[in-house]
């Protein structure tokens, strides 16, 4: 036989363990370049720059 708790564990109890369960949202800067959200330390998909510099070449449809 596995392991069985001996007692429930309360709500209080396994709400506090959970805790840092939650999900937050991310954190978003603006593109100097376009102005467009960001996230931060990642390369803009709409112009395709990154620190002022073209990383990626963007297709314009």
């Amino acid at each position: 036989m596995g392991a069985v708790p001996k007692r429930r564990i309360s709500k209080a109890r396994a709400g506090r363990r959970r805790s840092h369960l939650a999900l937050r949202a991310d954190h978003l800067v603006t593109c100097p370049q376009c102005g467009a959200p960001v996230r931060p330390h990642h390369v803009c998909l709409s112009c395709g720059t990154y620190r002022g510099t073209a990383v990626i070449e963007i297709k314009e449809e």
